[in-house]
């Protein structure tokens, strides 16, 4: 006489809980680079501001950052 088998309980996964995980996953993956961006934007604004007494608005023009390019690497001489 045989035992009936019993399920070890390891049933496949839902179709759901696999794309609950990878969307879990993803979010944990992407949070750090995302509030660093985050702090990034919001630090060059407040600096850019209150310290250099500046619209925040341009913190964002390309000129801006031309300029600074140009100060920063020039032929001293």
């Amino acid at each position: 006489m045989k035992a009936p088998s019993r399920s070890n309980g390891k049933s496949k996964p839902s179709f759901g809980r696999i794309i609950a995980r990878v969307v879990w996953m993803s979010i944990k993956l992407l949070i750090i680079p995302v509030l660093c961006v985050a702090a990034l934007i919001v630090g060059l604004a407040i600096g850019f501001s209150v310290l250099g007494d500046k619209p925040v608005s341009e913190v964002f023009d390309i000129k801006t950052w031309k300029h600074m390019y140009d100060l920063v690497f020039a032929e001293g001489g």
